[in-house]
């Protein structure tokens, strides 16, 4: 999306706005807009094109359908995501690229993600948006020296870690909410990984 922002904001602003205009118009009952972490304080061209998504579903927050958005962090198994990389990488005996040594992600699995959407479209009342407590962040460097060791080799000795440098757009370290919003607790009890914010 960096590199074709045009279509970035085709497709997740002009798409999002026309999806809540139509399941407006057809009186949907609930409507889930999927965000991404990256949505806070965005300083990529998807994160900002999400924020915007966000923004365009809550406006609709006052009307009788349910609209709300959830945001994820990085899932674990889906298509493109960082550990499939490693995986590859080390198959072919390295190097494994990491970007930065100290860079950290929030990472959810697929059932995390899943029951994201369900407890979403089941509690949101309009406007809200939700968030996994996806615990502490993960140093992606750790990440990659824990797939190295459970493949059977050592890392930076039998495999090399090599250092790319940060992308245009990508941050250090993402953010869960932005200043200002507020953290409803929406289950009782104490918070527990896996819990929604």
């Amino acid at each position: 999306m960096e590199l074709n922002p045009w279509e970035a904001v085709f497709n997740n602003i002009l798409g999002t706005k026309n999806i809540v205009e139509m399941s407006h118009k057809f009186r949907i009952e609930r409507f889930i807009m999927i965000s991404t972490d990256k949505a806070v304080r965005p300083s990529s061209v998807m994160g900002a094109t999400k924020r915007v998504a966000e923004m365009i579903t809550s406006c609709y927050a006052s009307n009788p359908s349910r609209f709300v958005s959830v945001r994820f962090g990085n899932v674990i198994g889906s298509e493109g995501s960082v550990v499939h990389l490693f995986k590859k990488q080390i198959e072919r005996f390295g190097p494994v690229t990491v970007t930065h040594p100290e860079i950290t992600r929030y990472f959810m699995t697929v059932p995390e993600s899943c029951k994201l959407i369900l407890q979403a479209g089941a509690l949101g009342e309009g406007g809200e948006i939700f968030i996994l407590d996806m615990g502490t962040p993960i140093k992606i460097l750790d990440m990659a020296r824990d797939l190295i060791r459970r493949s059977g080799f050592k890392p930076d000795v039998d495999i090399e870690i090599k250092f790319t440098g940060l992308r245009p757009g990508e941050k250090l370290h993402e953010e869960l909410i932005t200043e200002g919003e507020e953290i409803v607790i929406r289950k009782p009890g104490s918070q527990e990984r896996g819990e929604i914010l």
